[in-house]
Formats: structure tokens, C-alpha cells, sequence
């Protein structure tokens, strides 16, 4: 499939669900009482899909690699703030997992677009090596 749009990439899409699944988590009242952890999760969780959606307009694949480890840093920060929301009883241990896979899903395949942008680099400069 050629990706015309942001909107074609796969990691964009798990990126899109993840933040919906944050959006869903921090309206528990509880959790939106913490308004320092709701934001703080609600960016994170954002930022891995717009960092995914800036790359794809990146002149070069270097740059647009440079937007997408972004985006997969933002999806382990994610990670780490359910172990605050859990720990304060924001969230149960489902939820936590539930999104916790989720972050984990959309890291991998950011990581697997990393890896193919990186190939298709080494190819074309006639570099075979990995």
C-alpha cells in the first residue's frame, strides 16, 4: 500500500486509538482531579500521533525518522504515567493493561516504520548493509 497521506500509516492509526484511549481514561473523576497527570498523559499520548503526522512532511526520510522516534518516546512516556495513575487508584488493572498494550503496540510499529524508512535509505544509496 503507497501511503499518500498520514492518515495511510499504521502507526499512525494505533497512535490515533492510544489517544483515544488516554482521552477515555482521564475523564474517570478521579483521574480528572489531577490536572498536572491528566494533561501531562493527554500531550503524551497526542504527541505520539502529531509526531508521526509532522514527520510524514519531513523533506527527507532522516528527518521524518527523527519525528517518529519522537513519537515513540512519547508512546513509553505514556507507559510510565499509568504506573501514576494505577498507583493512585486513578485507573483499575485493566484499563492499565489495556492501554499499557496499546502504547506498547504503537511503539512497535513505529519502530517497524523506523526500521523499514532506515532499509529504504541504505538501498537507495546503494549501502546493502542494515
Amino acid at each position: 500500500m503507497k501511503i499518500k497521506r498520514f492518515e495511510d500509516i499504521e502507526a499512525w492509526k494505533l497512535a490515533r486509538e492510544l489517544t483515544l484511549k488516554v482521552y477515555r481514561l482521564t475523564k474517570h473523576p478521579e483521574f480528572m482531579k489531577d490536572y498536572g497527570l491528566k494533561n501531562q498523559i493527554q500531550e503524551a499520548a497526542g504527541s505520539s500521533m502529531h509526531n508521526i503526522a509532522e514527520g510524514f512532511d519531513s523533506e527527507t526520510n532522516p528527518e521524518f525518522i527523527r519525528f517518529l522516534r519522537y513519537g515513540k518516546r512519547s508512546c513509553t512516556e505514556v507507559q510510565s504515567e499509568l504506573y501514576v495513575a494505577l498507583d493512585q487508584n486513578y485507573i483499575s488493572h485493566d484499563e492499565f493493561d489495556d492501554v499499557y498494550e496499546q502504547a506498547r503496540k504503537t511503539r512497535a510499529a513505529i519502530r517497524g516504520f523506523i526500521n523499514y524508512l532506515k532499509e529504504y535509505e541504505s538501498n537507495k544509496s546503494g549501502n546493502h548493509e542494515p
